[in-house]
């Protein structure tokens, strides 16, 4: 009788205990019930069958490479919110698009599923896709001049090609060569029409209109621009300052109108006609703009201007543009006036001195830019262009300028205080290449470059086409891969190609931002906390978890670090927001775990809250007065429109070793980001702050996420972009503390604050996103 009941009282604790520790991922089934085509042979839907949806965070595919390849999975992860709104959940039903499989193979296809308490589990399909018929286009068997080496330096992976070959472009492809993504609503020519790829999805245009191709096969019409006489688009569509940046065909200008529209829905934001931009200066310079500057008739487009490229420089507010006839120009963003010129001097813009007074002269062995397209700002704010070599055609643009048999991307350090341009690199691939039109070089992470020539023969093109050429170089200048496509029309297989990152898309993306910021530096008591602050604007609340580490450092190598860390944090008025010692304690803990940031010990600290705009101090202090080394970190893990960091930072003691004060920051999914970031330390010593011993000569070096210095400055007068530092209000009180600006791409870097000869005190980083 006694052991009937222990074995029934067993039982009984067996199954409390499983009830106490089972997960949402362990009560929750979800089984594949099919599998459709998609619009493409590169897209299917999956269709799954869920227990209960509201419990579901996201969800994640991911498509294994072919064996051999180095490039990584290519992966997409879906909010279950998205899913909602996107229409791709009937519970129990839920399809989830599948994009960027390889045709006429048997894909393996993992997927994650992920729960709001934090589990997750996997599962794994085959999807078998048809082969695809290229349309003689080539993309299916390139001439590998160079295949896909086996190193894993290269930043990117996948290339959207804004091609117009065949009924299905433009295209992605990975660095293999392989086709893995084509748009269902076909691009026309860049004279005619332009496409690009922006936050996870392509824009393609047709005439006068604008449509989004989302990656799933889905197309919406954006917007058409008739209305404001628009004929068509043509050549590039770029990021803009808060929208995308379209060149325009009107029926009174041709080439020569830049339009900014939003992204979302396509209404208008701004528009840059170059031919009133330009003939006001002409005006204000004495010169008789009817000399070069010409409206379309009847009988001629009058092709004067031939714009083919933009980027918006958010260092400066400014608007960079090509003019594939004459120079590149920079216009101010808000007052629409000229800031500078760099081109040619020898052609016919140059003639008038109300143009040439803004021309930037050539440092000795640096070469203008000729006829170049795809126009960019670097990580270092250089300007990065394709440098065709190809003079002025049209006929009333005499002289016409010079004419070289090469042509070469080019890189060039600005320095507008001195007005003197500056050749820093090159690629002339021992001049043997000749591209005249169209054509590209795009940096992805710091000194990775992607190179389209789009038009390899002469000029004008040869009756049988031309052929078409991609390559990829490494931050070492490496070739790591080198494709020539078969003979087309010109500007037709790869007429502009840009590096993307489809290894871990989320929708819906995370735009251009700083969402992390993380220092570690010794924690001791009195002024020798570490401190962290950031800066919340907009109208809503910003969700947020803050993090204090000490013990999990030690699994990093890290000895004396701090016991038990504790975490609070004030508002501007000082008043005391929230605190907590050990994070389960902390009433919203579940989100901290469902986000994936757990601290590894109890010990730990860790705050989930929505944050009003405004201003917050962090202070990480120990339990007790024991010093040590300790990591506070700041994370953005709601990114509405309407809410933004603009700072985030962090004080510290630096000292040498190990001690010297470490910050990382994170840039969005999608996308680079504009950033300035400082290392004070004289100015701490100063009202408000009043710190003692505070660090009297602090240097600064960002890292990239591979541990690879990229910049790097002790005074900020030093830099070659100081001017931008001032303009942006970010000076820097004291001439021996450090500045930086940076237009990153989506990553994680680290700044590293040191003293300059070995000195130590107290310092601060932070971390500056403009906007």
């Amino acid at each position: 009788m006694k052991t009937c009941s222990l074995i029934a009282i067993g039982a009984v604790f067996m199954v409390l205990t499983r009830l106490a520790s089972a997960t949402q991922a362990d009560d929750t089934m979800i089984t594949i019930t099919g599998i459709t085509a998609g619009a493409t042979p590169f897209i299917s839907k999956l269709t799954l069958q869920v227990s209960s949806t509201t419990v579901l965070k996201n969800i994640q595919f991911a498509i294994d490479p072919k064996p051999g390849s180095v490039t990584r999975p290519l992966s997409g992860t879906y909010s279950n919110d998205y899913l909602v709104s996107r229409g791709f959940e009937h519970p129990p039903e839920v399809i989830l698009p599948v994009y960027g499989l390889y045709a006429g193979y048997t894909n393996t296809v993992r997927l994650t599923y992920r729960f709001l308490d934090g589990s997750s589990k996997q599962a794994f399909t085959s999807i078998t896709t048809p082969t695809f018929d290229d349309q003689g286009c080539g993309y299916n068997h390139p001439t590998r001049f160079q295949p896909r080496t086996n190193s894993t330096r290269l930043s990117y992976d996948y290339i959207f090609d804004s091609s117009a070959c065949g009924d299905f472009s433009p295209v992605i492809l990975d660095s293999d060569g392989a086709l893995r993504w084509v748009s269902p609503f076909r691009s026309f020519p860049a004279l005619v029409g332009a496409s690009t790829f922006f936050d996870g999805a392509v824009y393609v245009s047709r005439g006068s209109t604008l449509s989004r191709v989302d990656l799933d096969g889905s197309v919406s019409l954006l917007a058409d621009y008739s209305n404001l006489g628009v004929e068509s688009l043509h050549h590039n569509i770029e990021r803009g300052k808060t929208g995308l940046l379209i060149e325009v065909d009107t029926n009174a200008w041709y080439e020569s109108v830049i339009l900014e529209v939003d992204s979302a829905d396509g209404h208008l934001l701004k528009i840059f006609n170059m031919a009133d931009i330009i003939s006001a200066a002409m005006i204000a310079g004495g010169d008789d703009p009817s000399q070069f500057v010409f409206q379309r008739t009847p009988q001629s487009n009058n092709d004067w201007f031939h714009n083919n490229a933009a980027a918006y420089n958010r260092a400066d507010d400014s608007v960079i543009i090509s003019s594939r006839e004459n120079f590149v120009i920079c216009i101010d963003y808000k007052t629409r006036t000229i800031k500078w010129i760099l081109g040619d001097p020898t052609k016919k813009w140059h003639q008038f001195p109300s143009l040439a007074q803004f021309a930037l002269m050539l440092a000795p062995g640096s070469l203008p830019p000729i006829g170049q397209h795809a126009i960019s700002i670097t990580y270092d704010q250089n300007l990065l262009l394709f440098d065709n070599g190809l003079n002025s055609l049209f006929p009333l643009n005499q002289p016409k300028g010079e004419l070289r048999t090469f042509s070469s991307p080019r890189k060039y350090s600005l320095d507008l205080v001195g007005k003197i341009a500056t050749e820093v690199w090159e690629f002339p691939m021992d001049q043997s290449v000749y591209s005249p039109i169209c054509s590209s070089c795009y940096e992805d992470a710091p000194l990775n470059y992607l190179i389209d020539y789009a038009s390899v023969a002469v000029f004008p093109p040869p009756p049988d086409g031309v052929l078409a050429q991609l390559l990829g170089l490494d931050a070492a200048g490496e070739k790591i891969f080198y494709y020539q496509y078969r003979k087309n029309g010109p500007c037709i297989t790869a007429y502009n190609s840009i590096p993307v990152h489809l290894e871990n898309t989320k929708f819906p993306t995370v735009g251009p931002q700083a969402l992390n910021l993380s220092t570690r530096g010794l924690v001791s008591v009195g002024d020798n906390v570490l401190i962290g602050g950031f800066i919340v604007t907009g109208t809503e609340p910003k969700r947020m978890v803050l993090r204090a580490l000490g013990p999990s450092l030690s699994g990093f190598g890290l000895s004396d670090v701090l016991a038990d860390p504790v975490l609070s944090v004030y508002d501007s008025s000082g008043t005391l927001v929230t605190s907590n010692d050990n994070w389960q304690s902390d009433v919203n803990h579940f989100v901290v775990e469902s986000n994936g940031l757990a601290p590894a010990h109890l010990e730990e600290s860790a705050i989930a809250r929505y944050m009003a705009p405004g201003a917050y101090t962090v202070i990480v202090t120990g339990r007790d007065a024991t010093p040590g080394i300790g990591l506070v970190e700041l994370y953005d893990i709601s990114t509405p429109a309407n809410a933004k960091f603009v700072n985030m930072s962090t004080r510290g003691s630096v000292g040498t070793g190990d001690n010297v004060l470490i910050s990382g920051f994170i840039i969005g999914d999608v996308e680079s980001a504009t950033v300035v970031v400082r290392a004070l330390g004289p100015t701490l010593a100063t009202p408000p702050y009043g710190v003692s011993g505070v660090l009297s000569d602090p240097t600064l070096t960002i890292y990239d996420s591979n541990g690879s210095p990229i910049a790097s400055n002790d005074n900020w007068q030093d830099d070659p972009n100081a001017s931008l530092v001032q303009k942006n209000g970010l000076t820097p009180p004291n001439a021996l503390e450090s500045a930086l600006v940076l237009r990153l791409p989506a990553g994680a870097y680290t700044a590293v604050v040191r003293g300059a000869n070995g000195a130590t005190g107290v310092g601060l980083a932070e971390v500056y996103t403009l906007h």
